[in-house]
């Protein structure tokens, strides 16, 4: 049974989702491939402990006390869309890789970069499967299901070095620093 519970955080309500005590989903509010539809509601409590988790877990990494997320969670995808979410999970806290050098890692040719792309704007669990760390070839801040604010102010949460040269954001209820 799926299951959902709202959250809030710096950036925004997000909202959980779960099969039983398995996390499949983390959206911000308003983004891309949102489930529209869920509904928010009374949950067993294997999922009500497991939401818990998550969101006490989210919290520490906002208030920069977590760098590593370690939950339950189930990734549902093609081949293809789990070979890039799990290469997500491998980018460092902190640092960033172009759309170019997650191809180049996942053994793909360069005309591969926009599919890569693809699969990393399908990536179900924002911020748990960092796909805020991919950056385009010159460090731009290129698209982000969650908004480009939002990427702006997670790589600033995590000291990015680059964040420093980033541009503020125009919303202040988005930023973090």
């Amino acid at each position: 049974m799926t299951s959902y519970r709202l959250i809030d955080s710096p950036l925004g309500a997000m909202l959980l989702r779960a099969d039983g005590s398995l996390l499949t989903g983390v959206y911000f509010d308003g983004q891309k491939y949102y489930p529209h539809g869920a509904v928010p509601g009374a949950v067993p409590e294997g999922t009500a402990r497991l939401f818990d988790d998550v969101a006490a877990q989210i919290a520490a990494y906002f208030d920069g006390s977590l760098e590593a997320f370690s939950m339950p969670l189930r990734l549902a995808g093609t081949g293809f869309q789990m070979r890039v979410w799990e290469a997500l999970r491998a980018i460092p806290f902190g640092e960033t890789v172009s759309y170019g050098q997650l191809t180049r890692q996942l053994g793909l040719p360069h005309g591969h970069v926009r599919a890569v792309g693809g699969a990393v704007g399908r990536n179900p669990l924002s911020v748990i499967v960092p796909c805020h760390r991919v950056l385009g070839a010159d460090g731009d801040l290129t698209g982000y299901a969650g908004g480009t604010d939002r990427k702006r102010a997670l790589l600033r949460l995590e000291g990015h070095a680059a964040a420093a040269r980033l541009p503020i954001m125009q919303q202040s209820a988005l930023a973090l620093a």
